[in-house]
């Protein structure tokens, strides 16, 4: 993996906020659009998310579930030419106050002040996405496929 898709990948787990996940809900195909922070050896990421929402019924310990993340859109850009990755990751909730939990609660709320009040709610919970495989699409036919131990490389 070049050095300059590291960096793009590392700019678009370090600078973007939101994710795109889909899941299997109940059978059907969903995707929801979801607040991140990135693990700080960039193999996975945290979200916080409620289980009431719909999305959370995909998201099981062992679950296999997609991630989308990409550079912001503009009106005087190629939408072809927008940088982006995948990554099919594998859920791992966190049991809450878990060593783990507290840790990636302060990343969050580190992040996200505002998130501190859901995490006072018991229907929220912290997941870890572990990343297995990608694909960065730097722009229009300019893809790389990567497997765990190319993502390895996202590390500091």
């Amino acid at each position: 993996m070049l050095k300059s898709t590291i960096a793009g990948l590392r700019q678009l787990l370090d600078g973007q906020r939101v994710l795109s996940l889909a899941v299997l809900a109940d059978g059907v195909p969903y995707v929801g659009l979801l607040p991140f922070v990135a693990l700080p050896d960039r193999d996975g990421v945290l979200i916080h998310a409620s289980r009431l929402a719909r999305h959370s019924r995909g998201l099981a310990e062992g679950a296999s579930v997609g991630v989308l993340l990409h550079e912001p859109d503009g009106p005087h850009q190629d939408a072809l030419q927008i940088r982006r990755v995948s990554f099919d990751c594998r859920v791992h909730p966190l049991e809450r106050h878990s060593t783990a939990w507290s840790e990636g609660r302060a990343r969050y709320v580190a992040r996200f002040p505002q998130s501190d009040v859901t995490f006072g709610l018991g229907d929220f919970t912290l997941h870890r996405l572990a990343f297995e495989r990608g694909v960065y699409v730097e722009g229009f036919a300019r893809a790389i496929a990567g497997d765990a131990a190319d993502l390895l490389k996202l590390r500091d």
